[in-house]
């Protein structure tokens, strides 16, 4: 019955969607895009899917492990946290299609699109890792300060796992977020392939399906990548800590 429930919603969006495609033309019909998804078939979405995907995910690297780095570096340095929430802060509000322009004049070729992923992530992750270390248990600090255990020892001991469970949250957060911030790199121009790209051309020539077609499947790679992010995470916390990684972080 779970499983039928949680197809409520699907089959909801689905059928107001044909609705929609039936009542006027400016909306195309699932079958319509279907229909062009399957005549394009692998030759148009894989290698554009593979791009963007591949942009993503080095965004998505460097985005998080500069975002981890500073939350550390404020769990050890506490000082360090005005500082590295005015950088988070900065990160998340200014438009990304305001720094994207800069980054294609000054590096050209794909670099915005993994800078653009990069910076759609960073916000969210180190905001994430950040509270899931203030998170740990302060018996346990305060225990280790009193055998004289130094701020690295503390954030490997106590901290880290405690953080675990909030970092891996963000990073699923995060990694729908990187294949936004690919995806608008591609359409900013100085590339010739990818999600971006080919939305671009299927919106100049009033190609509907093909249209709704690519943002479906951006949308399912935007899914994709959360999912593996979850399971990434869930996989890392059993074989660091143990099956019981997630409610033990959580209890100390």
């Amino acid at each position: 019955m779970k499983g039928v429930a949680s197809l409520r919603g699907p089959i909801a969006l689905v059928v107001a969607w044909a609705l929609a495609g039936l009542w006027t033309q400016a909306v195309p019909t699932p079958w319509a895009v279907l229909t062009s998804i399957a005549h394009d078939g692998f030759a148009l979405y894989s290698p554009n899917l593979s791009i963007t995907a591949w942009g993503a995910l080095q965004g998505f690297a460097f985005g998080n492990l500069a975002a981890i780095a500073v939350a550390l570096a404020v769990a050890v340095f506490p000082r360090t946290e005005p500082l590295a929430a005015q950088l988070a802060v900065i990160s998340y509000c200014i438009p990304l299609l305001a720094l994207g322009p800069i980054v294609l004049v000054v590096f050209g070729g794909r670099t915005p699109t993994v800078f653009l992923a990069a910076v759609s992530v960073f916000f969210t992750s180190m905001i994430g890792t950040l509270t899931g270390l203030k998170s740990a248990n302060r018996t346990s600090i305060e225990l280790i300060n009193a055998y004289g255990g130094k701020g690295w020892q503390r954030l490997i001991r106590v901290q880290i796992p405690a953080a675990l469970p909030a970092m891996a949250a963000a990073l699923q957060i995060a990694a729908p977020a990187a294949v936004l911030g690919a995806i608008l790199g591609e359409y900013l121009g100085g590339v010739d392939s990818g999600i971006g790209v080919a939305l671009t051309a299927a919106q100049s020539s009033y190609d509907l399906p093909r249209t709704w077609g690519m943002a479906l499947a951006a949308g399912l790679l935007a899914g994709a990548g959360y999912f593996a992010a979850s399971l990434s995470g869930k996989v890392v916390q059993s074989t660091l800590y143990g099956p019981g990684a997630i409610s033990q972080g959580v209890e100390s």
